[in-house]
């Protein structure tokens, strides 16, 4: 059973919440984490990612470093009343509005604290692989804060939408208690309502009760790290009861038919590789590929979508365009062998990677894993760029994996290639906080 419950979030006392929000923290990078620092004294930027001093002992739980800093932020801001408890358990609404391909869409999801299960229990099912670094990072500021400061991003099955609906009626009653504006996807309107009616939250449990299959969008090294901090906290208090608040984690959950949900491409640049020119790279991709020249980015990327079924990928190398379509699907089965599910093999991601930069680029396993020889962009813009600019070699430009794709893998225990889904817009931190320290009870 998916088991929800509210919470009494910690959440800034202001309506407006544009100055203290970010991205969430693995995305706070390129400049992006001195930016929010000058944006606001208060920004979430300095808890969830803060700067690194030369004074710091980063080894020392004791500190300094940046999750003894996150601490004495929180706890000052609590102190100033920057921050707030709510005082009654509540759900909250979260709507993020935005703009893709001229189009006006509306993501409409439910933060919650989901009780936290071990993918072997088919409740929650993860969909790409995580690594130790991050997961380390996490579990350390996790232990010194004793907060969930941002969202797990869960999908759920509602054929219906009737939790949606249930919201709804909350929604379009009344405004919200904050929005939000974020610096980085700027053009992304967030809202979020505060539902503490008793009826309402009875309503949306009995719905999300009995399902099934949740899956995780964005989140997997939180999430995990949310087990291994539940482990722990068991370990140190063997007493605690069922409703502890470090057995929940807080999540942000949208139907996986909502009209809003969004996936884009992650673009691959290659790096530091042997040069190879735009001929060279045709050549070999002859017999697995046939070629189809494009004018320019955007005819590029519509053929790519014209011929999204066969498989279709774009070059872009030597100040010129092609769509690179498969010949056949034999060819997946042919150069992609191991233990893997054919959802997994047809994915384009799988392709680009073990095929077309494997067997045709000649980039070698331990490239295609490493950050060494990859750069990865939502916007193709960069990656050419970088190409034109000689910092690059070429790039690979890929469709968007489907939502049934990724269904398939996480039903089938596949976790998808790293890059895989790009889910837009991210869930922005900020909006609520969750306490789950010893004594917290949900």
């Amino acid at each position: 059973m998916a088991a929800i419950r509210p919470f009494r979030g910690l959440r800034y006392r202001k309506p407006d919440l544009s100055s203290v929000v970010s991205q969430p923290y693995d995305r706070v990078r390129y400049g992006l984490q001195a930016e929010y620092y000058g944006l606001d004294p208060y920004n979430v930027v300095r808890i969830i990612k803060g700067k690194k001093l030369d004074s710091d002992r980063p080894d020392h739980a004791e500190g300094p470093n940046v999750y003894t800093r996150a601490r004495a932020y929180l706890d000052l801001w609590q102190t100033e009343g920057v921050l707030t408890r709510e005082e009654r358990p509540a759900l909250y609404a979260y709507h993020q509005t935005f703009e893709v391909q001229g189009q006006t869409m509306r993501r409409k999801g439910l933060i919650a604290a989901l009780e936290l299960t071990e993918f072997g229990e088919g409740i929650v099912l993860p969909h790409e692989r995580t690594h130790a670094g991050p997961k380390v990072d996490r579990l350390r500021l996790l232990r010194t804060t004793g907060v969930n400061m941002g969202q797990i991003f869960m999908l759920y099955p509602d054929s219906a939408n009737r939790v949606t609906g249930l919201l709804d009626k909350i929604t379009e009653s009344r405004p919200p208690e904050a929005q939000a504006g974020e610096m980085f996807e700027k053009d992304v309107r967030h809202q979020l309502w505060v539902i503490t009616d008793e009826a309402t939250i009875e309503a949306v449990q009995e719905e999300m009760a009995p399902k099934k299959r949740l899956i995780i969008a964005d989140g997997h090294h939180r999430y995990e790290t949310a087990l291994n901090y539940r482990t722990e906290m068991r370990k140190a208090h063997p007493d605690a009861p069922p409703n502890a608040a470090f057995a929940y984690r807080m999540t942000a959950l949208v139907s996986m038919d909502d009209p809003g949900l969004v996936i884009l491409p992650t673009h691959r640049e290659v790096v530091n590789w042997p040069k190879a020119t735009v001929s060279e790279l045709l050549s070999r991709a002859d017999s697995l590929f046939r070629a189809i020249p494009a004018a320019s980015l955007s005819q590029c990327l519509a053929v790519m979508k014209a011929e999204e079924q066969q498989h279709a990928f774009g070059l872009y190398a030597s100040g010129r365009y092609h769509v690179l379509v498969l010949r056949s699907p034999d060819v997946i089965e042919k150069w992609i062998t191991g233990d893997r599910s054919w959802a997994w093999k047809a994915l384009d991601v799988s392709i680009a990677h073990q095929i077309l930069l494997g067997q045709v680029a000649g980039l070698t396993e331990e490239a295609l894993e490493g950050e060494d020889h990859l750069r990865y962009h939502r916007d193709p813009l960069l990656a050419i760029r970088n190409v034109d600019r000689g910092e690059g070699n070429f790039c690979i430009l890929l469709n968007p994996t489907r939502i049934d794709q990724v269904k398939r893998c996480a039903e089938e225990g596949e976790k998808m290639p790293q890059k895989s889904t790009d889910f837009y817009p991210k869930m922005i931190t900020g909006l609520t906080m969750m306490p789950v320290d010893a004594e917290e009870r949900i």
